[in-house]
């Protein structure tokens, strides 16, 4: 891949995603792209990564666009990743909900959710609080991706039984079933307490209808630049209700300057004034 072709795919990538990929990233996108250029990948037919980027450009249905957006995210995570957040979600957060919403009606999005291991979680400490209330509290989790592809694997909720050993023993046990001896899946009450749509974070007007309590976005903004970063955290203030929790990657950060509308509340934790 020449430097003029990896420039043209970082501009599209900067432009359509938000996701900074410097010069550093070419040997990285070429091996990503390898797998689909290869005879029988998804985008053969485009035969070289110069081809391929001639029909992302020019391919008005998006498909060749949705496959780029496939090759460039990266989707490694885990149970209890980051697992004080979901120790203060717990001790602190739910009590906050259990106290202030009345409707029953608790909204909670999980932005950039991968491989659904964050938003099972999420949905189970609902569970495990709200269980026994009925039918309600509405406790369904919005959990988005880029990927398509990661959004099918984590709606499935099949995971190696060793990745879930990390999980509390009550947890194996009521909110897993076994599906074969390497393998165990999220039980379908809890699958069905999540609700996983394709989303583009650089969606220019988010289309959601009332805000959320909570949202997940944790590391995800370190691959934006500074004026995307600004500007996302802002649109998320915009769709927090006042009091709401913002939880990022603790490698991550909020420029207060530029979004004022959050109080910090301990490293990589932020809540909305107003509350």
């Amino acid at each position: 891949m020449s430097p003029a072709t990896f420039q043209g795919f970082a501009a599209i990538v900067a432009q359509e995603f938000g996701i900074q990929l410097p010069p550093s990233k070419q040997a990285l996108l070429e091996s990503r792209l390898y797998s689909l250029l290869k005879p029988g990948g998804a985008a053969a037919a485009c035969d070289t990564p110069e081809g391929f980027l001639h029909a992302v450009k020019q391919d008005a249905t998006g498909r060749y666009l949705k496959l780029l957006a496939e090759a460039i995210t990266t989707h490694h995570t885990f149970f209890l990743r980051e697992a004080d957040h979901f120790a203060f979600y717990r001790d602190e957060v739910l009590p906050w909900l259990d106290r202030t919403v009345r409707d029953g009606d608790i909204r909670t999005w999980c932005a950039a959710c991968s491989t659904g291991q964050e938003s099972y979680t999420l949905a189970m400490l609902l569970e495990d609080r709200f269980g026994l209330r009925g039918p309600l509290w509405e406790k369904t989790l919005l959990a988005t991706d880029l990927s398509r592809a990661v959004l099918a694997f984590a709606k499935n909720g099949v995971y190696p039984t060793s990745t879930v050993e990390v999980l509390p023993e009550a947890w194996q046990r009521g909110y897993f079933r076994r599906v074969d001896d390497a393998h165990v899946q999220v039980l379908d009450a809890i699958r069905r307490q999540v609700l996983y749509r394709p989303f583009n974070l650089m969606t220019p007007v988010f289309p959601f209808k009332r805000p959320f309590h909570v949202i997940f976005c944790r590391n995800v903004m370190i691959y934006f630049d500074a004026p995307t970063r600004r500007q996302l955290a802002a649109k998320f203030a915009d769709f927090l209700v006042p009091g709401g929790y913002l939880f990022i990657g603790h490698s991550e950060v909020i420029d207060r300057q530029a979004a004022p509308q959050f109080d910090y509340v301990l490293p990589s934790v932020y809540r909305k004034k107003g509350s």
